[in-house]
């Protein structure tokens, strides 16, 4: 039994499918679906195979069918005009969708729907079939989401300065800053971000030209370190949908290693279930789905503490296939808490790849919001060395060797 949902758009033909559909003894309606939103709510739940779509059904875009594939449905249009006509192939290609059926020639969309089981072959991932071949030619490119509950525990810290440590090792690096609460990025880097490259990133992504404009969502920090800037104000969340975050970290990641930074609410919106808003924190679900590891941030202080195992178990709920590794932010004698103490208390919560702490420091991470400048590039700190060290676990292939002494020259014990 294929199951289907349907997505007419108030389309006159929406009747003569359902009824043709009913009579199919292979096809089962699953749902009817009042707008794109709720289109993409039915997708997640797992349980349909196919999406009947009509072409220009208002807010169809590449991004949309992109999330209908990574939840393993296929696309299949249907247009009021000839399928064959010029017009409507180069927008049923632009959109990734290859099975399309003429309002007229309903009769046909049964048979369509069976062979659009073989249709249309992609990875899990659901990209096509051409991004397919890029990410295959650099499938050592990861993407690593941070994540952390609320209370500013140093996500933002975290993510620009593990960016910045793997650019400075020679890695090409693309920072995302998808926080939809409001991000930090650019001013930790001092970037003047008129123009949000999060905003434009999800407009190119809705019209299918993220590819080919790239370079116009990307600010250049250094030779190997980019950024996309995110949201100028809070309330303009609405502009991002989970599926555009999606196909941004896709094509970053076919470029280079992805670091995100994320917001701190993982709650699900019972609003977009029913198809009237997206979600809010739709942006940060996408990234920690399709993260190949999740750094999960911490403070060190009670409060902090109980946060992150709470933080912890939320996760858990959400059965991420992506393994996670802590860091516990601004340890300090002060505490009166030794990390064997504190790794004790994590390792109850979670089954976790990886503990990290870095040292309170305040002194070296103002020096760097001051300036603008990440860690690496202020000398030696320690909390710039248990950054790098947490760089040599999650990218082990970039760990730098120690450098050679000079010859004739030796290093004597005091």
């Amino acid at each position: 039994m294929i199951c289907t949902l349907l997505l007419a758009a108030g389309e006159g033909w929406e009747s003569t499918a359902l009824a043709i559909l009913e009579r199919a003894p292979q096809v089962a309606v699953l749902k009817r679906c009042v707008d794109v939103d709720d289109l993409m709510a039915a997708a997640t739940s797992g349980q349909a195979d196919v999406a009947v779509v009509a072409l220009d059904a208002p807010g169809l875009d590449p991004s949309v069918v992109t999330h209908l594939r990574r939840h393993a449905l296929r696309p299949v249009a249907v247009t009021n005009g000839p399928p064959e006509d010029l017009d409507v192939r180069e927008r049923a290609s632009r959109l990734g969708i290859s099975t399309v059926v003429g309002a007229a020639d309903m009769a046909e969309l049964a048979e369509l729907i069976s062979r659009a089981e073989g249709v249309d072959d992609t990875r899990a991932g659901g990209t096509s079939e051409a991004d397919h071949v890029v990410a295959s030619a650099d499938e050592a490119h990861r993407v690593i989401t941070v994540w952390g509950p609320t209370g500013a525990p140093g996500r933002t810290t975290v993510a620009v300065n593990v960016a910045a440590e793997l650019a400075h090792r020679g890695a090409p690096v693309l920072l995302v800053d998808a926080d939809p609460y409001g991000g930090s990025v650019a001013q930790q880097l001092g970037v003047l971000d008129e123009v949000s490259g999060l905003l434009s990133a999800a407009r190119l992504a809705g019209s299918g030209q993220l590819a080919q404009r790239w370079g116009t969502v990307c600010r250049g920090i250094d030779e190997h370190l980019a950024v996309v800037t995110g949201l100028p104000r809070a309330d303009r969340w609405r502009e991002v949908r989970g599926p555009h975050v999606e196909q941004l970290l896709e094509s970053g990641r076919a470029r280079g290693h992805v670091v995100v930074d994320t917001g701190f609410s993982l709650e699900d919106d019972p609003g977009s279930e029913f198809g009237g808003r997206p979600a809010r924190n739709a942006m940060t679900h996408a990234a920690l789905d399709l993260a190949d590891e999740v750094v999960v941030v911490g403070s060190a202080d009670p409060v902090g503490l109980s946060r992150l195992a709470r933080g912890l178990v939320d996760l858990r709920e959400r059965s991420l296939a992506a393994p996670t590794r802590v860091v516990v932010n601004r340890m300090r004698p002060s505490i009166g808490w030794s990390e064997r103490e504190i790794a004790g208390m994590v390792e109850g919560f979670a089954r976790i790849s990886g503990l990290h702490f870095l040292a309170e420091d305040r002194a070296a991470l103002d020096r760097a919001l001051v300036t603008g400048r990440a860690l690496v590039d202020g000398g030696r700190s320690p909390v710039a060395e248990a950054i790098a060290g947490l760089v040599d676990a999650v990218f082990p292939g970039t760990v730098l060797s120690p450098p050679k002494r000079a010859p004739g020259r030796f290093l004597r014990s005091r």
